[in-house]
């Protein structure tokens, strides 16, 4: 029995020198130390040795299974170290190397414009407020005193949806909403996409932005509305920005203008940019029309406000020096991470 118990300790710690991975490691504990295993297997014949043999071979067994145990926990320690060498090695950082930069995303130069818009009107009390794209014809049209004969109610203009329904032409639509639930002083801008039936070409598309503002309350003349809109201009161009007011019509203002600012690229000598004019057409404006004041039952006898329309992707384009506005649309990366 105790050669048995010497082949079964020789021939475990030659079987655990050979063990690849933990699993064979345990397989091999079972296979010597289990229940069923080969030293429990010569324990259980004891009771045929003689009294005076049987705490010698008892004391030779715990220690071979105390040798086995520890080969075992030996083993599987040399394992596991060379495992974590093995990983560290892989996982290896060299801090010298330069880092990998991921690619972030930026703002799109309308909400660029946009996001610096609102500000600017912010700073100067104005309120933001906001329309649905589509409206009826009584908010597009009428209420902003449009003649039914009006070119611009031609299907070749507005998109038509049936019912008395239409794609918004021009966010002026949110000025009859906010007079109709706001009493006057109304201090408002409403910036949003507008849609018409336009060609695609550099300067044009049938969907663009546009930014709305209004204000209402007595003794509002047109030189409130001089100084807030030359006050825009140099905030969104510069400090040295001249702006020019020159007589035009809009159906809802009375007297109505269109605004120019002098070019940013040549300073107003005249360039490829303003084609040589010197100025850059930026808005229309003018004083808010009595017939649109009455139409929302505000008394033009005793408020008079006035009112301006921006194109945020002219705007966009003349701030950023941009060639054709369907840059502003194709969704190109390489143009647009310049922002």
């Amino acid at each position: 029995m105790k050669e048995q118990l010497e082949q079964i300790r020789a021939a475990a710690k030659q079987a655990l020198s050979g063990a690849a991975t933990g699993q064979d490691v345990d397989a091999l504990r079972v296979r010597f130390l289990g229940k069923k295993g080969e030293l429990t297997a010569i324990l259980k014949q004891m009771g045929s040795l003689s009294p005076a043999e049987r705490p010698a071979i008892g004391q030779l067994a715990n220690e071979i299974r105390a040798d086995i145990e520890q080969a075992v926990a030996q083993r599987m320690r040399a394992m596991q170290e060379k495992a974590t060498a093995h990983r560290l090695q892989r996982e290896t950082v060299d801090i010298t190397m330069p880092g990998k930069v991921s690619p972030q995303g930026c703002l799109h130069p309308v909400n660029l414009v946009t996001e610096d818009l609102i500000a600017i009107f912010q700073s100067m009390g104005f309120d933001v407020v906001d329309g649905p794209e589509v409206e009826t014809e009584y908010y597009n049209f009428t209420a902003l005193n449009v003649p039914q004969d009006h070119p611009a109610r031609d299907m070749q203009d507005t998109f038509f949806l049936g019912d008395d329904l239409l794609l918004r032409s021009q966010t002026s639509c949110a000025q009859i909403r906010t007079m109709e639930t706001r009493k006057p002083p109304i201090r408002v801008i409403c910036p949003g996409r507008v849609f018409r039936a336009d060609e695609v070409d550099a300067t044009h598309s049938p969907v663009f932005h546009q930014c709305e503002g209004l204000v209402v309350d007595k003794g509002i003349t047109m030189c409130n509305l001089k100084g807030v809109l030359e006050q825009f201009a140099r905030e969104i161009y510069g400090p040295e920005t001249k702006v020019r007011f020159r007589p035009s019509f809009f159906p809802f203002t009375e007297p109505s203008v269109e605004v120019d600012v002098s070019c940013a690229e040549c300073g107003g000598k005249g360039c490829r940019v303003c084609k040589d004019a010197g100025w850059i057409e930026l808005l229309g404006a003018g004083m808010v029309h009595p017939n649109v004041l009455r139409a929302c039952g505000i008394d033009p006898e005793v408020y008079s406000g006035f009112a301006f329309g921006i194109g945020l992707d002219r705007l966009a384009i003349t701030r950023y020096k941009i060639s054709d506005i369907r840059l502003l649309f194709e969704n190109d990366l390489r143009f647009l991470s310049q922002f």
